[in-house]
């Protein structure tokens, strides 16, 4: 197949050991970042297997009007970019491996780095000593403290292990379902919502976004942190109102951040005022973005493409596009 592969920025994937499962098909790799619609079109014309690199670039049904070859997006992980509706419309299968047996390591190791970073004022002291200073202040130690984590996912439950090897206390905040699962397996929950805001030191938040998640954490739970509290999203940034935190962190309440992900990505404006917030500890999406992760995803990303030549597709969100093939 005519395989193209958008956003790979570094041109990374060709240099990883999974690469060679696309060794008997034509493969264009696009490493730059683009979201005009006919650009993107004229780019994709001969492609009969899109790959795309988690939500960088949206799959829109004008976009795909244009491309009359194509067959098959490849990608992982959920969807909200690909209007699944229009692929159906235009008998493009949709595969993605919703890794339902496992964790992003990377995502997870990135979320406890900046719970340390906020916790011992990394970015702010280095800033400092960089600038001819010594100590700037004095940080936080972790072991005692309390970590609340939101959303009963494996990549949550990865860091609270992580917190307990430190000797910290965690503490649960999720769906019905999830608090559910978490008190079935022995954890932690606090008695309500506001508990939860208003008692942990550090608030780590670990939810897909979807619908029924889209600003599910206001400005009213952020204000009821404490001040000496952090709180990170290496989640999705439109699981918070939009706002909201800036406007709490703007109000003392919590006192620190740590984010990874923006409602604009990618974000290039070195002005945006989450960006240069003095409380504000801010990473460009890297949760996933290691050797060793990138690998690991796209291994499952080229299996659905052979498998779909193989004439037996895996993890179809698209299933009547392949039913009506077979008819």
């Amino acid at each position: 197949m005519k395989v193209h592969i958008l956003d790979d920025w570094f041109d990374t994937l060709r240099h990883l050991p999974s690469f060679t499962k696309l060794a008997l098909h034509e493969v264009t790799v696009w490493t730059d970042h683009v979201t005009d619609t006919e650009l993107l079109a004229q780019r994709l014309q001969t492609a009969e297997a899109l790959v795309l690199f988690r939500e960088r670039t949206a799959i829109t049904a004008p976009l795909l009007a244009k491309l009359p070859n194509l067959r098959l997006i490849s990608q992982r992980s959920v969807y909200p970019h690909v209007d699944v509706a229009a692929c159906s419309a235009h008998d493009v299968l949709l595969c993605s491996n919703l890794h339902n047996d496992g964790h992003s390591v990377a995502a997870a190791e990135l979320t406890w780095t900046l719970v340390l970073s906020c916790a011992r004022q990394i970015i702010v002291q280095n800033i400092s000593l960089k600038a001819g200073h010594w100590q700037m202040g004095v940080g936080q130690t972790v072991a005692g403290r309390v970590l609340g984590l939101y959303g009963y996912g494996r990549i949550a439950r990865a860091v609270a292990a992580y917190a307990r090897a430190f000797g910290m206390q965690v503490v649960w905040w999720a769906s019905d379902e999830g608090r559910a699962r978490a008190l079935a397996d022995g954890e932690s929950v606090a008695e309500s919502r506001a508990v939860f805001f208003s008692s942990a030191d550090f608030i780590s938040l670990h939810v897909r976004l979807k619908p029924t998640t889209r600003g599910i954490i206001t400005q009213d739970d952020l204000l009821r942190m404490k001040p000496t509290a952090s709180f990170i999203n290496t989640s999705r940034a439109e699981l918070l109102q939009k706002g909201a935190l800036l406007a709490a962190l703007n109000k003392g309440r919590p006192g620190r951040a740590g984010i990874d992900v923006f409602e604009t990505e990618p974000l290039t404006d070195p002005q945006d005022p989450l960006v240069i917030h003095p409380n504000v500890i801010a990473t460009p999406h890297i949760g996933y973005v290691t050797e060793d992760e990138l690998d690991f995803q796209f291994n499952d990303i080229y299996d659905q493409i052979n498998a779909y030549v193989a004439g037996v597709p895996q993890n179809m969100a698209n299933l009547d596009v392949w039913a009506k093939k077979q008819t």
